[in-house]
């Protein structure tokens, strides 16, 4: 999921997703199509052809499958690849669409052998390259003409941005570090942001995930990077891609949405 780093260490993400296909069911991928429905704004993908950048469990990637997209898979993280694959063994083991392998999304070279896609997905996995703006311009070439790139991107927050990259740095530098700062922030992700679930009705994470694992991946998520939405969209923008969708968590924490849209001519 993201490029190699010398200097600082980077959140095993892969180990994290590994531990959460255990509890993949019915309900999760049902929720994780739904998602995909909902912002793409089709109810299948039957012949489009798929990009996961980034794929993590494999879940969407699955979700994809599922709704009739030829599904192509990568991951910088070996864990994450091995843990993609064996959610396409368990779920669609006989599949002769939907390959997985390892990849950059910072390698320009790997992403031009890739090709274009009807629709490339790079749900919170860009923001955790260390290089956020080469990894959204390169998924950018891989959408084919009038085809799709959908992106989640953390929000910038002036004050809180910059505390959770001290605390994402702080958790990957030792063991002692990990367990105070989950246990720290436990309240916060479970009680408080429970409650808050509860008191609206929405009893179950979006998408279809876990709030364990997400957690774990908030605290850890490390390289860690974030953009203002109207930064994403101007970026887009600026190189003739078209707004289809757009979700935000308004000055909150957490991931916003973007559905682009390539034109089937790109203005000189």
């Amino acid at each position: 999921m993201t490029h190699d780093m010398t200097s600082e260490r980077r959140f095993q993400f892969g180990r994290n997703w590994n531990r959460f296909i255990a509890r993949i069911t019915p309900e999760r991928i049902s929720s994780a199509k739904d998602s995909l429905i909902h912002m793409l704004g089709h109810n299948s993908l039957n012949n489009m052809h798929f990009l996961d950048v980034g794929s993590g469990s494999g879940m969407f990637s699955l979700a994809a499958h599922q709704l009739g997209a030829q599904v192509r898979s990568f991951d910088y993280d070996e864990v994450s690849v091995a843990t993609t694959a064996e959610v396409r063994k368990r779920y669609a083991a006989d599949s002769n669409s939907w390959c997985i392998e390892q990849g950059s999304v910072l390698d320009e070279g790997y992403m031009r052998s890739l090709g274009r896609y009807d629709v490339v997905y790079a749900w919170g996995v860009l923001h955790h390259t260390g290089d956020m703006l080469r990894a959204l311009a390169n998924v950018g070439e891989n959408v084919t003409p009038s085809g799709q790139l959908f992106v989640a991107i953390y929000n910038k927050q002036p004050f809180k941005t910059r505390y959770w990259k001290v605390v994402k740095k702080a958790y990957n530098k030792n063991a002692f570090n990990r367990i105070v700062i989950v246990l720290t922030h436990m309240p916060y992700f479970y009680f408080l942001r429970g409650m808050v679930r509860f008191l609206s009705g929405k009893h179950r994470l979006e998408r279809g995930m876990s709030l364990w694992h997400d957690m774990l991946d908030w605290l850890g998520g490390y390289p860690f990077e974030a953009a203002a939405p109207e930064e994403i969209v101007d970026f887009y923008l600026s190189r003739g891609f078209i707004l289809q969708r757009l979700r935000t968590v308004g000055g909150r924490a957490g991931c916003n949405e973007f559905v682009f849209q390539r034109p089937n001519s790109t203005p000189a």
